[in-house]
């Protein structure tokens, strides 16, 4: 299904950023109210003279008051909506300067730039078994000196002769082979015999066996795991350049809400407060602080206007009630808007909007459920952008039971996975969030609905597949 306005067969990832703006832009001029027989809209003129009104004498009716201008703006497909959000993390003026980073501090960051050694790996012929060097055929004399990892090369070995060695220890110059402990024994004399046939450069691992010096171990755009981290290291990084992560401020609207205590006198507690900011680190964001600022409509654009964040995150106050000042504050500071609803449920009247080339805006819904929709849909695809993170791969599964969809739009549907089904969860409207808080991913349900058996694509939540630890490193 692609966006209203974009040509059937063209993909919304085919267009850039600005032909998206100024689809949006389009839809967005309100349309002229139709004369009740259909006709073009009336301008408010009176009738001229030769009006039939006039003609026949009749008292012309009062031109009709002025409409205020109404706000609407078609909403986006849910796909297209996240390819879009994705475009907008990827543009170039989106992107940031790279850091040099301690190893310490680069877990769970991207390579900014391709991993190359610095040494051959290893850097010099070494043991990889612990046992004796041996030289030339056996019975072997065992010189009464040992070589130890961590110590200066030995003295080289002659024919016939054995010296005890140490795993990683560097081999003595012209050694044949290591013979394993267990693979050796003594006689009465001192001389060692080996059990079995010792071949040539038998667990030896010769320099450069892993890597030269100069060569590339991993490309840029690597997520920095605990591997990447030991492979560096071995390397001889001590520090790695790496795409830093995008910085979030997290705004939260409404006067409704208490950070503390038991719902009363129609205040409830804020659920969002609480859940975002971990949510958002484990997608890879730093945040670097949580607001409330109520509502107030000029609380909102000084924290807007005086924000140096790549992207704040909003909740609530984005649809067209009477204190929901996001539009009006996004209008009042020329901000694009690139997403403004999108065609899901729940979650509708999220919103994307670029408030400089640099700098974005993601607007949530209030309901928790809903608010998690907009995150999943538009803040998840545009970090992993600015992240450089790779996209996952997409994949479904069948659902075991059939789930009601809606006639329009896609349904975003908390799941448990269980073996190769996926079964849906109760708990699923836009304001409960016990459904997510035992769910493993979000199904997506295609407008209709999708019956029993019928396989469905899957959003990972991010501790299901790193753990709830890792997640937020």
């Amino acid at each position: 299904m692609s966006a209203p306005g974009i040509r059937a067969g063209q993909d919304a990832e085919d267009l850039d950023v600005e032909e998206v703006l100024a689809l949006v832009n389009h839809r967005s001029r309100p349309a002229r109210p139709a004369s009740p027989d259909h006709g073009p809209a009336s301008t408010g003129t009176p009738a001229s003279p030769a009006s039939p009104s006039r003609a026949t004498g009749a008292t012309p009716a009062p031109a009709p008051a002025p409409r205020p201008p109404e706000r609407h703006r078609p909403a986006t497909p849910w796909a297209d909506a996240r390819a879009i959000a994705g475009r907008a993390g990827r543009a170039p003026a989106a992107r940031r300067a790279p850091d040099s980073v301690a190893l310490q501090d680069a877990l769970g960051l991207v390579l900014a730039a391709p991993l190359t050694a610095l040494t051959d790996l290893p850097s010099f012929d070494t043991s990889a078994m612990d046992g004796w060097a041996v030289a030339g055929p056996g019975p072997w004399t065992v010189r009464g000196d040992g070589v130890l990892a961590g110590h200066t090369e030995a003295a080289r070995l002659v024919d016939g002769e054995a010296v005890r060695i140490a795993t990683g220890a560097r081999i003595p110059p012209d050694t044949t082979a290591v013979l394993r402990s267990e693979h050796g024994r003594t006689d009465e004399q001192g001389r060692l015999h080996a059990g079995r046939d010792v071949q040539h450069g038998q667990d030896i691992r010769p320099r450069g066996q892993e890597c030269r010096s100069g060569e590339q171990l991993l490309p840029d755009g690597t997520v920095v795991t605990p591997a990447v981290l030991g492979l560096a290291a071995a390397a001889g990084y001590d520090t790695v350049a790496v795409t830093p992560r995008p910085r979030v401020e997290v705004y939260v609207l409404g006067d409704e809400l208490l950070t503390e205590g038991r719902p009363h006198d129609g205040l409830i507690r804020d659920a969002l407060g609480p859940m975002l900011p971990p949510w958002l680190r484990s997608l890879g964001a730093e945040v670097v602080s949580l607001r409330r600022i109520g509502d107030d409509a000029d609380a909102l654009h000084r924290a807007l206007t005086g924000s140096t964040a790549d992207l704040i995150v909003t909740t609530g106050g984005t649809a067209a009630g009477p204190v929901d000042h996001v539009h009006p504050t996004l209008e009042r500071m020329g901000a694009d808007l690139l997403v403004d609803g999108v065609d899901v449920r729940p979650g509708h009247p999220m919103l994307l909007a670029r408030l400089q080339p640099d700098r974005h805006l993601v607007g949530l819904p209030g309901n928790p459920l809903a608010a998690v929709s907009g995150l999943l849909t538009l803040a998840e695809p545009l970090l992993r952008a600015l992240g450089r993170r790779p996209a996952p791969e997409p994949y479904g599964l069948p659902l075991r039971e059939s789930v009601h969809g809606h006639p329009r739009d896609t349904r975003l549907v908390p799941v448990v996975l269980r073996g190769d089904h996926a079964v849906p969860l109760r708990y699923q409207g836009p304001a409960m969030l016990r459904g997510i808080a035992t769910a493993d991913a979000l199904a997506v349900v295609p407008p209709g609905g999708t019956r029993a058996g019928q396989e469905t694509e899957l959003l990972d939540l991010p501790w299901t597949t790193a753990g709830v630890g890792s997640c937020f490193t």
